[in-house]
């Protein structure tokens, strides 16, 4: 018998690697900088649609379409908004004057942007559904555009945009059943450092649901145990421990809200 799905909606906006076949002529990015500019690996450690309500995720890559930035961040004023020049790690995308124009960003925000807020609008609404997790990975150590540039980071972060995208309550719950499940110690588990929640956590929030951002350390998988740098190739097998991990953080984290619904009302924010 199929079980009743847990009443979350997991958004995946960083884990796509493919390149926009209207842009596939002008970049110049290399694949080893592609994949350190996007989140290696979510796709398959955090989708698991077979567990919850439904899960959204973003194939083409965040260098070239970011859906996790507001439409109105552009450059030059936003370097890191919804179309980038480099990446995070500051290594150019296109080659010198090549980089799309008016007509093509329009195409590309129709296409590949709209399309993922469309989805999370709907899901939103779907009665099911009482919290929405936007996931992530992150770098062990924060790159030059990060606001805590330099700094080492823990290996989970949770953010609710200091309580205004959800109750205490539960992202504490939540950084409990991480700690549980992973074995990490409540240090190592923080709560909005280094990130309170981006534009997707602060967009969504109680419209009508709430949310949470989940960032995941990537010294968790890509090192060297586990991970080959020069051929990018993953030891499979270490990605679907961690997806396990993640859908049993899910089954205890519901367990333990209960779902709070006594203390929060319906949990829909």
């Amino acid at each position: 018998m199929k079980h009743r799905p847990l009443p979350f909606l997991i958004s995946i906006p960083h884990g796509g690697t493919k390149i926009p076949p209207e842009l596939a002529d002008r970049v110049i990015i290399t694949p080893h900088d592609l994949f350190d500019d996007s989140d290696a690996f979510t796709r398959e450690m955090y989708d698991v649609d077979d567990l919850v309500v439904h899960v959204i995720k973003a194939d083409i890559a965040r260098a070239f379409v970011d859906v996790s930035r507001a439409p109105n961040q552009m450059p030059p004023e936003f370097p890191d908004g919804l179309f980038k020049s480099c990446t995070c790690l500051l290594k150019p995308i296109y080659a010198e004057n090549e980089h799309p124009g008016e007509a093509v960003r329009r195409q590309l925000i129709s296409r590949y942007y709209e399309s993922y807020h469309k989805e999370i609008k709907k899901w939103c609404h779907d009665p099911r559904i009482r919290l929405g997790l936007d996931c992530h990975s992150m770098l062990p150590v924060a790159p030059p555009v990060a606001p805590d540039a330099g700094q080492k980071r823990p290996l989970i972060n949770l953010g609710n945009l200091n309580g205004k995208s959800c109750p205490e309550k539960i992202v504490s719950a939540l950084a409990d059943s991480f700690c549980a499940v992973f074995d990490f110690s409540t240090q190592e588990v923080c709560i909005n450092y280094p990130f309170k929640g981006g534009y997707i956590t602060q967009k969504y929030a109680h419209h009508p649901i709430p949310w949470i951002q989940i960032e995941m350390n990537r010294i968790l998988y890509l090192n060297d145990k586990w991970f080959n740098r020069e051929l990018l190739q993953m030891d499979r097998t270490r990605l679907t421990e961690i997806h396990t991990l993640f859908a049993h953080v899910l089954e205890e984290f519901h367990q333990r809200l209960g779902y709070i619904q006594e203390e929060t009302g319906d949990g829909r924010g």
